[in-house]
């Protein structure tokens, strides 16, 4: 089952024959979209064989050696070098040199926004726009994925990367909506797209946050959690050089830059785009905006929080909406403002 902006796949086994199939069913788009960027030559020039990039391997072989073992399944099934495909893995975790083109800048530094409604009367939701390279459009996938260890679970993928970094859910009831963020501390460490993906397999909201207070993280995301048999939903700022856990009584959005006041004194870099969509979404939900539904704020034309223009580097790639029952999980992904519900399921909770 497929549309041409998103393809839907399901795989099944061990951690490796996992990754075979996700390599194969985005091998097309890693070869075509991924190997010939400006950012992937950036970070292979500067990055290959490096002590560093080095580290990176042997911390996150140690702490989740399942999870590079799914990485290598990935290679193979795109019938790439594990290096090549673990070094895309690691981009962000990596710093960029400070002469890099603005194309380059840009894709580094493209973000997302989620929205995350407390229960009342109904279930909580958690709803996020994915946004990404405007080249990946048409090469994404929607991941099914049963393990032989640990939950079933879904994700949003994009070419080559391990799935977690997105959106995703688990049928322990858990939800994961991440945010780009960008301070100052990266250091060598477990990459946060291996963490990402370790929540993926977590048995609750508690488990983790746990995972997220781990002290050896490479660099780090703002992640946005639900956990359906409570319906607790936390925002957990979570850089590398520490975390903020924040139990969510409200309805609030997250851009992409640290907001918490634990993190006043770290310095990052906070792109013009990301203080406008925090403003916006902010604006929107003081007014009203989520009685239409999260939808009407994600795909709000007006402002810079849903990005659709053909001429713009980075894209809305897709828009997701996770409603938190005690016992399931609905979701629906739309690909575009006029492309509702392309895809859609419910998830029962173990």
């Amino acid at each position: 089952m497929s549309n041409n902006l998103i393809h839907r796949i399901r795989a099944k086994g061990d951690a490796f024959a996992v990754g075979v199939a996700l390599g194969q069913a985005s091998a097309a788009g890693f070869r075509d979209r991924v190997l010939n960027t400006d950012r992937y030559r950036v970070l292979d020039a500067r990055w290959r064989g490096s002590d560093y990039l080095k580290t990176l391997e042997s911390v996150a072989r140690a702490a989740y050696p399942r999870h590079i073992r799914e990485i290598e399944g990935i290679a193979a099934g795109l019938e790439q070098d594990f290096a090549n495909v673990f070094l895309w893995n690691c981009g962000p975790d990596l710093p960029l040199a400070e002469d890099v083109c603005p194309a380059t800048k840009a894709a580094a530094g493209m973000g997302c926004t989620s929205i995350m409604i407390p229960a009342a009367g109904g279930p909580a939701v958690v709803a996020h726009n994915e946004d990404g390279a405007a080249a990946v459009l048409g090469a994404c996938l929607w991941v099914e994925v049963e393990p032989d260890e640990g939950p079933a679970w879904s994700s949003f993928m994009t070419p080559g990367m391990l799935p977690g970094e997105t959106f995703g859910l688990n049928e322990a009831g858990l939800v994961q909506t991440i945010n780009h963020i960008t301070p100052n501390d990266l250091r060598p460490g477990v990459s946060r797209q291996i963490i990402s993906r370790a929540i993926l397999s977590a048995r609750g909201l508690d488990e983790a946050i746990e995972i997220l207070k781990r002290k050896d993280r490479a660099s780090g995301f703002h992640h946005n959690l639900g956990e359906a048999k409570t319906g607790r939903l936390a925002s957990v700022e979570a850089p590398a050089s520490g975390y903020a856990v924040r139990e969510v009584a409200s309805p609030q959005a997250h851009a992409n830059h640290l907001i918490c006041q634990e993190f006043d004194g770290l310095k990052q870099t906070i792109e013009s785009n990301s203080r406008d969509r925090q403003e916006a979404v902010e604006r929107m939900i003081a007014a009203g905006a989520l009685a239409a539904g999260a939808e009407a704020v994600l795909f709000d034309e007006t402002t810079p929080i849903y990005k659709n223009r053909q001429e713009e580097r980075v894209r809305t790639l897709a828009t997701c909406v996770f409603s938190l029952f005690p016992d399931r999980i609905e979701w629906r992904v739309h690909t575009a403002s006029d492309q509702r519900d392309t895809l859609t399921g419910t998830m029962r909770v173990i």
